[in-house]
């Protein structure tokens, strides 16, 4: 089994449930008590938090980068960063390491393009949903998203980060998300893409009117196939 490094924290929540997807399919895959060999960097993301409310990316970059420089001193052979959001920072790090980080949104976009898909809604955080370092990865793959809604940007973004983060799942909140859902699906789109690693909390990914792209499970997903991968 080759090693893999988390960067995890952003959430915590989120975090668990990378660590419970990954290693439950490694066990089923290999059988007995089979479990991932994998590292993972931790952060306090109230430090992040501050710096990307002062829109300070540099030092969040540098922050970030010497946690992945840890996890490859460490023995990790790849490294997922557990955040979409944080994602914003991705060509600042994978430059100052000398393994491969798995870009939460190529692996999302990957299993797209292989299911066929053409069109979707990307719905998570404000920046993901609002600014080109993620959609342009998807867009680039040769799918094509429809433009943020500003209503639903807003509602979003407060349930992640005032809810979620806090590993609170709110009867409202689902509502919510079914009927932004349910909405979405009367435009012209194939799927939902979620941007944000805690919305799979409140929306059940499997009983939708659309097709669901949980990008944590999808990111794992990357994580288990590189763990297992020879050589």
């Amino acid at each position: 089994m080759r090693k893999i490094g988390l960067i995890g924290g952003m959430s915590w929540v989120s975090t668990a449930s990378y660590y419970t997807r990954i290693n439950s399919i490694v066990q089923k895959r290999l059988g007995g008590f089979s479990s991932a060999h994998m590292l993972i960097e931790s952060v306090n993301f109230s430090d992040y938090a501050r710096l990307q409310s002062n829109d300070d990316w540099e030092a969040a970059a540098g922050l970030m980068t010497r946690a992945a420089k840890r996890l490859e001193q460490s023995g990790a052979t790849a490294i997922l960063i557990c955040s979409n959001a944080m994602h914003k920072i991705y060509d600042q790090v994978q430059p100052e390491v000398g393994v491969p980080i798995l870009h939460i949104a190529d692996c999302v976009g990957d299993r797209m393009v292989t299911d066929g898909v053409k069109t979707a809604t990307l719905i998570g955080s404000r920046n993901v949903m609002t600014e080109g370092f993620y959609r342009k990865r998807l867009v680039g793959k040769g799918i094509s998203l429809t433009p943020p809604d500003e209503e639903r940007v807003e509602e979003i973004d407060r349930i992640i980060y005032e809810e979620l983060m806090f590993n609170q799942s709110k009867r409202e909140s689902e509502r919510t998300m079914k009927t932004y859902i349910t909405n979405i699906a009367k435009g012209d789109v194939e799927a939902v893409v979620l941007g944000s690693t805690e919305l799979d909390l409140i929306i059940d990914t499997k009983a939708n009117i659309l097709p669901i792209y949980d990008s944590t499970e999808i990111h794992a997903d990357a994580a288990i196939e590189w763990i297992l991968a020879d050589g």
